[in-house]
Formats: structure tokens, C-alpha cells, sequence
């Protein structure tokens, strides 16, 4: 079965409708794309390499409807998924009268092991989407010949849209492996099996192989210090590094903390402003690294 016709089974399947890439829409438009294309290459006499044709200003895909439509649902996605694996690890973590309250409040009042699958499904729903998201652009650049389905994908991690680039899909992963290790989860070593830190080469990785063989791998290595993350933060850019480091970046003391962090002060790796404040600590990934 194509990659195609399984996205779309998967998201049929799903229990509830949750926003996607529109993959099935995207591919039309880009059939349409290649079969002007072919007709532009017959007609045109001045072309004498079929290799170098270039999509044509009246072409229905260069219109700016392609790529607009698709940022749209990228950032449908990822909303969706930061807002649902919160919500998620919330509920997970929460303890006393918090958690009395928000599990009566939960909607169907779940058990403890359908949490559990709902965090495999929120883990699938993200990989599933981003890897939809990969095979539209490789095909984008197939037919047009170029390279801008690449630089848009550049452009979505800039824009902080790149679901694998989510603090939250590592937080997540991390809380449920860290679950597993417990002799009476039998439920997360079943689902999560598949999900592992390896410390190849002295390389940090956070795998996960969850849907159909598709694997994603997630690298813990922070990007100032060059070394495996230690108190792990997430600025509000989605950049993940040491709270150290962080600290160090943002000119701050440990104890002042990212809060006191000058407005102005830039994200290492975007440099983006003011990220340091509603910085994150991602404390079940940090668990799951001191494990090691």
C-alpha cells in the first residue's frame, strides 16, 4: 500500500478528527502541475533541455496556493499536537486534588492505560504528519526540478512549524519511556517498546520506530556545549538546550533564573528575541537521560 492511501487510512481511523496535511488535495495540484509542464515542454522550441524547464507563472501550483496552504496545516498540526501532549502530561503528572479534579473532568474518564495509548497515538499522529509533510515536498521538487520544496522545509524550522522539531514530542516520549521502566506498566512496555536512547559514539538519540517501520530520531545533543543535554530547557522558539547553557546565553545568574532574562536577548540558534522567560524545563526527559 502507498504511503498515501495509508496516511489517509490513518487519519479516517482515528477516534477523533484531528487536523492534517492535506495530502491526497496536494498531490492533484501537483499532477496538474506536471501535465503543464509536459505541455509547456512540447510547445516550447527554444528548450533544448527538458531537465531545466521551470514551472510557469500561470501554473496552478506556483500560484501561491501550494505552499500557503500546506504552512496553514503544518501549523494546524503542531498546534494541535503541543496543545493535546500538554493537556496529556498534565493529567499523567498531576497529584492530589489537581489530579482528582482534572481526571473527573476528563473527558469518558479514561483508565490509566488508555492514557497510555493515547500517548502512542499522539506519538503516530506526529510522525505520520511529518513525514506526509517530507514526501509532498520530495515530490514538489521532483516535477518542478528545483529546490524550493527544501527551502520551505528550512523555512517551516525557522517558523518553528517542524512537528519532529516539538519539545513536546521529546517530553512525551521520554515520560513514557521513563514509564516503562516500572515492573507494573506493562501497558507502556508494550506500546513504547519500540522507542530507545542510544548513545552512539558518544552521540545522544532519542529513537522511535512507532508506524509502519517509519523511524524518527531526535538528537539530545546540546548545541552550545556540545555535549548531552543536562536540565534540559525548552525556550519558547521550541529550541531545546542545558539550563546552564541557557542561563550563560541569556546572561543571567542560575539563581535569577531564565525569567529575569533581558526581552532582547536572542535564541543561540534562531535568534529570536525574547525567548528565555516562558523557557520549559523538560524534566521527564532529563529523567529518562540520567538514566543512562
Amino acid at each position: 500500500m502507498k504511503f498515501a492511501k495509508k496516511y489517509e487510512t490513518y487519519m479516517k481511523g482515528m477516534e477523533e478528527e484531528l487536523p492534517g496535511v492535506g495530502l491526497k488535495r496536494l498531490k492533484k495540484m501537483l499532477k496538474k502541475c506536471r501535465a503543464e509542464l509536459g505541455s509547456h515542454q512540447q510547445s516550447s522550441s527554444s528548450s533544448s533541455d527538458a531537465g531545466g524547464v521551470r514551472c510557469l507563472g500561470h501554473c496552478s501550483v506556483c500560484d501561491g496556493s501550494f505552499f500557503p496552504s500546506l504552512l496553514n496545516e503544518m501549523s494546524a498540526v503542531i498546534g494541535c499536537f503541543n496543545k493535546k501532549a500538554k493537556k496529556l502530561l498534565e493529567l499523567h503528572l498531576a497529584s492530589g486534588f489537581k489530579k482528582y479534579a482534572m481526571w473527573f473532568t476528563n473527558k469518558g474518564h479514561k483508565s490509566h492505560g488508555q492514557l497510555i495509548q493515547q500517548g502512542k497515538d499522539l506519538v503516530t499522529y506526529a510522525i505520520i504528519n511529518a513525514v506526509a509533510m517530507r514526501k509532498i515536498l520530495k515530490k514538489y521538487d521532483k516535477i518542478h526540478y528545483s529546490k524550493q520544496g527544501q527551502e520551505f522545509k528550512a523555512q517551516a524550522q525557522s517558523l518553528h512549524i517542524e512537528i519532529l522539531q516539538s519539545p513536546w514530542l521529546c517530553e512525551l516520549m521520554a515520560f513514557y519511556m521513563n514509564l516503562r521502566r516500572s515492573k507494573n506498566n506493562e501497558v507502556a512496555m508494550e506500546l513504547f517498546g519500540d522507542c530507545s536512547l542510544t548513545f552512539d559514539d558518544d552521540q545522544p538519540t532519542l529513537s522511535c520506530n512507532l508506524f509502519d517501520s517509519m523511524r524518527v530520531d531526535i538528537s539530545l545533543m546540546c548545541s552550545i556545549c556540545l555535549d548531552t543535554m543536562f536540565d534540559p530547557v525548552s525556550l519558547s522558539c521550541g529550541h531545546i538546550f542545558c539550563y546552564l547553557c541557557c542561563c550563560s546565553a541569556a546572561s543571567v545568574t542560575i539563581v535569577d533564573g531564565l525569567k529575569s532574562a533581558d526581552q532582547k536577548s536572542k535564541c543561540p540558534l534562531c535568534r529570536q528575541v525574547g525567548v528565555f522567560p516562558n523557557a520549559a524545563h523538560l524534566d521527564e526527559l532529563n529523567m529518562l537521560i540520567s538514566y543512562r
